[in-house]
């Protein structure tokens, strides 16, 4: 990993897992994919191995990444799904060379082959971001309960009721500013 960048925040969804690069997005935004290397260093440990990115490319994957985004909050909201987001989402897709593999615990994983570039990796990002917001996946698309936050999430829990992107994060935030508030009452309370 790149040092002096704010850690990644892996999901098991890899194209939410992607809008989570950028993180805080209604707060203090934190940016986790600021230069083309450290989207090389994310794409690496989300099994998407590339050897180079340019600077366009990685204006693409950005363009990417805020399509998913816009279109899984739409669709977590119950909204029509924003079109020029979805034609990004739709233009990635085919751009990519990949292959979904099967493993022996019936699992997919996608292998990019030996000369496969960042436009292959894009290309799995989008297949995973139509597979989740067309429904074809179990789970629900929702949005996290953080007011500063609102990242969009795919909720695979039994009873579809996740309110937190991510416990350990938004979650452990929220019940920490609950407990200061039973522990530290305001003034006049």
């Amino acid at each position: 990993m790149s040092a002096g960048f704010p850690d990644f925040r892996l999901g098991t969804v890899l194209a939410t897992s992607f809008t989570g690069t950028l993180s805080e997005r209604y707060g203090t935004a934190v940016e986790r994919i600021p230069t083309p290397q450290r989207l090389i260093d994310w794409l690496a440990v989300s099994g998407l191995a590339v050897n180079s990115c340019t600077t366009e490319q990685f204006e693409r994957a950005r363009e990417l990444r805020e399509a998913i985004h816009r279109t899984a909050t739409a669709a977590a909201s119950e909204h029509a799904l924003p079109a020029a987001a979805v034609r990004i989402i739709n233009d990635r897709s085919r751009e990519g060379r990949a292959a979904a593999t099967l493993t022996l615990d019936r699992t997919r994983h996608w292998r990019l082959g030996a000369d496969s570039g960042l436009d292959d990796a894009l290309g799995v990002i989008a297949a995973d971001a139509i597979s989740i917001i067309s429904g074809e996946r179990d789970g629900k698309l929702a949005l996290c309960a953080s007011p500063t936050c609102r990242a969009a999430f795919f909720d695979t829990s039994q009873s579809r009721t996740r309110r937190w992107c991510d416990m350990n994060t938004c979650g452990n935030r929220q019940k920490k500013a609950r407990l200061h508030q039973r522990t530290h009452p305001a003034p006049g309370d």
